[in-house]
């Protein structure tokens, strides 16, 4: 074999290796062909700067978490997180997504930037010692997960008009309780990014694939 031969299936081969990789980069990091998730709730846009749109996000509070801490919205800053209404004694939906939030800690754990809350919508009986509790049952890792708790009337405001869910009192309801089955996906910012169905385990895989995406955004360059 001639060294020009040589020089040919080297060369053959390295484009072979190297091809796969570069079209996998282009696909998931060019701005082209970038999946972006879309933002939730009201906004206010200038005509003038688009870019400058301003989007609706999470309000400031500040409760109580399973070990008796404080918990508000500065716990969150700089974080992607997941959130979700759901009460200890719940006879239906949420030991569902209780395991689906499980998934998540599982898939990631290991980002210090991600984290997982869950707001009790019945504060009354779900204090701190049971949150506590509950949180151990499922094998909660405080670093990753917060179990929430506080006066219902502020738990209440921030369903309805913060991550804009169900969040209240129904006698009609089993458990006497009405909350959302919504997993709430909310960006570094503070701004609502999806919501996807707790009780479902292929929503909750479309979540794992949102979170990834929105980890994605911040190093590339898009337009909003």
């Amino acid at each position: 074999m001639s060294q020009l031969q040589r020089w040919k299936k080297a060369g053959i081969l390295f484009a072979i290796l190297l091809l796969p990789s570069l079209f996998y980069l282009f696909l998931h990091t060019g701005a082209n062909n970038f999946k972006r998730l879309p933002f939730y709730g009201p906004k206010e846009v200038n005509p003038s700067t688009p870019q400058d749109t301003i989007y609706h996000t999470i309000p400031e509070f500040s409760l109580t978490n399973h070990n008796g801490e404080v918990f508000s919205n500065v716990d969150l800053e700089g974080k992607i997180y997941v959130a979700d209404f759901f009460f200890v004694t719940c006879p239906t939906i949420c030991p569902k997504m209780t395991t689906h939030m499980l998934e998540l800690q599982k898939h990631f754990f290991d980002l210090k930037d991600f984290h997982l809350v869950s707001f009790t919508v019945n504060p009354e009986h779900d204090s701190v010692e049971v949150l506590k509790q509950y949180s151990e049952n499922v094998m909660a890792i405080d670093s990753v997960w917060d179990f929430v708790t506080g006066p219902k009337e502020e738990i209440y405001e921030l369903g309805y008009n913060g991550f804009m869910v169900n969040a209240m009192e129904d006698d009609a309801a089993e458990g006497g309780f009405l909350h959302s089955q919504w997993l709430v996906l909310v960006d570094k910012k503070g701004r609502i990014r999806g919501y996807f169905d707790g009780t479902s385990t292929a929503e909750t895989n479309n979540l794992m694939d949102a979170i990834e995406i929105l980890f994605k955004e911040e190093f590339v360059p898009l337009k909003d």
